[in-house]
């Protein structure tokens, strides 16, 4: 195990460093989060499929474009454990949360009776929000890990 430099610790927990990596995690969270609801709309408002398949499709192509940017920028900064076990590793997540989060959609229309597209929109937002901030923490801990962390 090696490990950190002193000026690479102290440079990770600046206020500006954090900020920054804050920022580009939103940045690919928002494009995923767009990719998402949009895809989400169209599939269920407008195309009539199923709620929980519009969640399911929806989710596994905003992850893949999120995977990208993840690994390639809000993550960049991190030790590079190889394709083959980031990509796995955060395919595993993802579908944990996605199965969060279809719950939570499958309970809104199942469970509640919902119909509305803008109500399941609405349980659809809140599993995203969730399934966020579990994926955040995820992330750094398994799939993108400090360098002393990945060997």
């Amino acid at each position: 195990m090696t490990a950190v430099s002193a000026p690479a610790q102290r440079r990770s927990r600046s206020p500006w460093f954090i900020v920054r990596h804050l920022g580009a995690f939103g940045v690919v969270g928002a494009v995923g989060f767009a990719i998402e609801v949009g895809l989400f709309q169209l599939l269920y408002g407008h195309l009539g499929t199923g709620a929980v398949v519009a969640k399911a499709a929806a989710t596994v192509v905003a992850m893949t474009v999120a995977f990208f940017g993840h690994r390639h920028w809000s993550f960049a900064h991190r030790a590079r454990t190889g394709f083959k076990r980031e990509y796995p590793m955060f395919l595993a997540i993802n579908g944990l949360t996605l199965l969060l989060g279809l719950a939570i959609v499958g309970f809104a229309r199942y469970g509640m009776d919902l119909t509305s597209a803008w109500a399941l929109q609405g349980a659809n937002l809140v599993s995203i929000a969730i399934g966020t901030v579990v994926r955040y923490l995820m992330y750094r801990r398994y799939v993108f890990p400090v360098a002393d962390a990945a060997r």
